[in-house]
């Protein structure tokens, strides 16, 4: 059954009872108040008739029913009741307005407490059928019972008297559910537009499918509503602002203070690609207002992601760039060496194209099966490779240490941590030996070591550039810092320093006196990672 349908029914079910209870408890009411009012109007008009002097003469007398019935008739055509019977002690009827029952006894068994002296109302079956009768007894001078005084209305006229009220309650309770229907269905379609048509089912799915959405995506999210009040936060955004998760609902000037997502909702603008600095990490921020139906700015989103993070996908996109012109070269370079080894071929010189093509597969295969059994994880060796690859194609001598091991490397360790602190090591390491200009291309060298003995993983990186400028000191680890010339520098280190960081560890960077740098960075293997 549809939601609306649902609705209707729902409301006009519960209005219809509530209009069938109120309606049966006022006719309750109404018909208690009626009952009452004739049962005290039939009990002062029997007062009034028991307390004449003529019916007390009269009853005192060896004849009352002649002298008591016309003053009975009379005062019942002038009152309107239904009968008004006179009976002597013995509840022997002396006035009736059926004649022919004068001298029988009185029926409805409830002259006892009357002929006791008491005054009563009752409902009873008397000789006209079922009445509300007003009883009193008549005393004599003495102020003993001589008689009793009975004024009737019969249950049929109290009916007839409350048929109005009845038709009144029926008519107002068929009205009102009239209009409590169309409320219903008014309701119930601005529900439906509200939710823009979905079903409860369908809302339910929409709303795990946001939360999975939110929770997949790398990207933090923060969304308001008019008031400024958290609606949405994902999981990476709390992770960033260093906040527990039960935050939504609250202020976001609260969470953060220098927040632009209210100044959005206040111009309904949209902020792109804004910087600005979250809990002591720089974050790219995207603002976008959130307009509703009508076109009013209902709230704001916010999305943002750690710039770093920004930097290394760029890196890692280089580096595929890079890998790509590294193999063109080693093609080319590998097809220069096929030429040779083709020209001394045809010239004879058999035993010096021999010697050229063990040189050459010496080597490789040399690297090959050191990278293989020391540095078996296949991300870091692979990468090794293109470096060394890359390095010969920039004719520097690029060494991987005899001493080297990288065998004990936790499954725990992101393994896109350690290729970004050794590539920007080792790039930054080849731009300084190129850039030395003093150096023969024999003689520009860069050293990796790499040592998985004790409790950390450590990655020394060496080489005989021109080294770090004095003065620099530890700020060559800041963004932007840089001993090169040129935009978009400054970058490499930082990015080093921040995987760093993020795998627990220490970085560090030492002069030689002969020139260059040897930059160490220290990872723990058994430590949580941060941030």
């Amino acid at each position: 059954m549809r939601l609306q349908t649902k609705l209707i029914l729902t409301i006009c079910s519960l209005l219809g009872v509530l209009i069938l209870a109120l309606g049966i408890t006022f006719y309750y009411v109404v018909t208690r108040i009626v009952e009452q009012q004739i049962g005290v109007r039939a009990l002062a008009l029997a007062e009034s008739i028991a307390a004449s002097p003529d019916i007390r003469d009269a009853m005192s007398g060896s004849n009352p029913s002649l002298a008591v019935q016309p003053i009975a008739n009379k005062i019942r055509l002038k009152t309107g009741a239904q009968y008004i019977v006179v009976g002597d002690k013995h509840g022997i009827r002396v006035a009736h307005p059926n004649p022919e029952k004068i001298g029988k006894p009185m029926v409805g068994g409830d002259n006892g407490p009357v002929l006791e002296g008491k005054s009563i109302i009752s409902e009873a079956t008397g000789s006209l059928g079922p009445a509300l009768r007003g009883k009193v007894p008549i005393f004599n001078e003495e102020g003993q019972v001589i008689g009793i005084v009975s004024v009737g209305f019969l249950t049929s006229e109290i009916d007839r008297i409350n048929d109005p009220y009845q038709k009144i309650i029926f008519v107002v309770g068929a009205l009102v559910l009239l209009l409590g229907a169309a409320g219903a269905v008014w309701t119930a379609r601005g529900v439906r537009r509200s939710i823009h048509g979905l079903e409860p089912k369908e809302i339910g799915a929409l709303y795990m499918e946001k939360k999975a959405i939110l929770e997949s995506i790398r990207e933090g999210v923060v969304a308001i509503n008019r008031e400024g009040r958290i609606t949405v936060i994902n999981r990476i955004a709390l992770d960033i602002l260093q906040v527990p998760e039960d935050v939504t609902g609250r202020l976001i000037e609260e969470i953060l203070p220098h927040s632009g997502l209210p100044e959005v909702i206040h111009n309904g603008e949209v902020q792109l690609d804004q910087e600005m600095i979250m809990r002591g990490r720089e974050v790219v921020v995207n603002r976008v207002p959130i307009i509703d139906s009508s076109g009013q700015v209902a709230g704001a989103v916010s999305s943002f992601r750690d710039k770093s993070e920004l930097y290394q996908l760029a890196q890692e996109l280089s580096r595929v760039k890079l890998f790509a012109d590294s193999l063109r070269a080693q093609t080319h370079e590998f097809s220069n060496r096929l030429y040779v080894i083709s020209g001394l071929i045809q010239l004879g010189s058999y035993k010096e194209a021999i010697d050229l093509i063990h040189s050459e597969a010496g080597i490789q295969q040399n690297l090959l099966q050191f990278i293989m059994r020391e540095v078996p994880d296949p991300v870091l060796g692979g990468f090794l490779i293109g470096k060394y690859n890359h390095a010969r194609e920039l004719k520097v001598d690029f060494m991987l240490d005899p001493e080297s091991s990288f065998r004990d490397v936790p499954e725990s360790i992101d393994r896109s941590l350690l290729v970004t602190i050794m590539g920007n090591l080792i790039d930054n390491a080849l731009d300084a030996v190129i850039a030395r200009s003093t150096l023969a291309a024999d003689e520009r060298k860069v050293s990796l070591l790499l040592t998985d003995l004790g409790t950390d993983l450590i990655i020394e990186c060496e080489d005989n550039g021109a080294g770090v400028k004095e003065g620099l000191g530890e700020t060559i680890f800041n963004k932007g810092v840089s001993t090169k010339q040129g935009e978009n520098r400054g970058i490499g280190l930082y990015l080093v320093q921040q995987a760093v960081i993020r795998l627990g560890g220490m970085l560090a960077f030492s002069r030689k006196p002969s020139g260059g740098t040897i930059f160490i960075a220290a990872v723990p293997k058994h430590q949580e990672i941060e941030g």
